[in-house]
């Protein structure tokens, strides 16, 4: 049984990843912004025993990761999922940009993700994995405009974690970056390619396999190399 920790636990990739790691026997921590509102955590909880629990994670303030990774105990850490985040402002703004957004999106999914592991990586050790979501937008392949929080954020999480697998390798920590695929989520909608079923099987997948000589790589859901 390893002990899983999941950012946006509440709906989305993030729920399904927490049901199939349920279904495999692990024990999840799920991580939320407002537990309140997690109905389908709790009725997955109903179910789990002391498998799952919920606990209040706003990705986006730096108090509450803390409290949240505190809230969680002592355990191990196997898996980290840093799954939490939201699309932001989508038009191109060359105009004018609405730096409030922008901030939002930088702290929720760039400064995010580098906190959350900070308040976990006390109890990871080797053999231990980060699992980092990006996207296709993040790469210097993507053919369009516009997106350009969203990118930033994606793009600089991108390098800034290859920094960081660089940082952990000698304690045996392994870090990854995916591309979950165009998916079927409130974020994606409905016309997406994939299911979250199978986004988050083929990320479970590939986060059990990740090994130490690929520590920094960025990949598609399905297991293939993604180009920068």
């Amino acid at each position: 049984m390893a002990n899983i920790a999941i950012t946006g636990a509440g709906r989305g990739i993030g729920l399904e990843l927490t049901k199939q790691h349920l279904a495999a026997g692990d024990r999840v921590f799920a991580l939320v912004r407002d537990p309140a509102a997690a109905d389908a955590l709790d009725k997955l909880a109903a179910g789990a025993g002391d498998r799952l629990s919920v606990h209040k994670m706003d990705v986006g303030d730096a108090a509450s990761i803390k409290a949240g990774a505190a809230s969680t105990g002592d355990a191990p850490i196997d898996i980290l999922y840093n799954v939490a985040g939201l699309l932001g402002v989508t038009q191109s703004e060359l105009d004018s940009t609405d730096w409030d957004a922008f901030d939002e999106v930088i702290d929720i999914m760039l400064k995010g993700p580098m906190r959350v592991l900070q308040a976990f990586l006390p109890r990871m050790g080797k053999g231990s994995k980060v699992i980092n979501f990006s996207s296709q937008v993040a790469a210097s392949t993507w053919p369009y405009g516009g997106y350009y929080a969203y990118a930033a954020a994606k793009a600089g999480l991108g390098r800034m974690m290859r920094s960081v697998a660089i940082d952990l390798k000698d304690r045996g920590i392994i870090v990854g970056i995916v591309h979950p695929g165009y998916v079927q989520t409130d974020m994606g909608g409905a016309g997406a390619d994939i299911t979250p079923e199978d986004s988050a099987r083929g990320i479970r997948t590939l986060a059990e396999g990740w090994t130490l000589d690929r520590s920094g790589d960025f990949y598609k859901w399905n297991g293939e190399p993604h180009a920068w």
